[in-house]
């Protein structure tokens, strides 16, 4: 009987640890145009996808596309342990990733010495197949802003 409840912790502590160390977000996103809300603008998203790698204790990102303003070539990596990452190509120079479970990351983006500061929610749908980023905060002139990225996995 000791020899079953052992086999059974042991299951069970595994298990959860790897629960812990899931990342759905990993992949590679394709954003959807016509589910997104999207700022207008010269710095507006007119596509745009992502490729999301798993690092140790956070992720690797690369995003192409194009903004109404030009090409658009970024990319950060980042732990999700709420520390400041830099990151280059975006408007914003730093972020801060905390994931709070296998679907649900918060995110912290800021401008160096600038106005932009912007708080998001990343939330991966039970499916796995649609990734949602609501973002809010202020943009580069100081004004209030408001988007919601829809991703589809590719």
């Amino acid at each position: 009987m000791r020899n079953v409840f052992a086999r059974v912790s042991l299951f069970a502590v595994l298990t959860a640890v790897g629960m812990a160390g899931a990342d759905n977000t990993i992949g590679t996103w394709k954003l959807n145009m016509e589910k997104s809300k999207i700022m207008a603008g010269p710095t507006a998203i007119k596509s745009l996808t992502t490729v999301r790698e798993a690092v140790e204790g956070g992720v690797k990102l690369t995003a192409t596309g194009t903004r109404a303003d030009g090409a658009l070539n970024s990319s950060y990596t980042a732990k999700y342990d709420g520390k400041s990452y830099p990151a280059t190509g975006f408007l914003w120079d730093t972020i801060s990733i905390k994931q709070l479970d296998a679907n649900t990351l918060t995110v912290i983006n800021t401008k160096t010495g600038g106005k932009y500061k912007a708080t998001g929610r990343t939330v991966v749908s039970k499916d796995g197949k649609t990734m949602t980023i609501t973002t809010k905060g202020t943009d580069n002139e100081g004004k209030a802003m408001h988007q919601i990225l829809v991703f589809e996995k590719q």
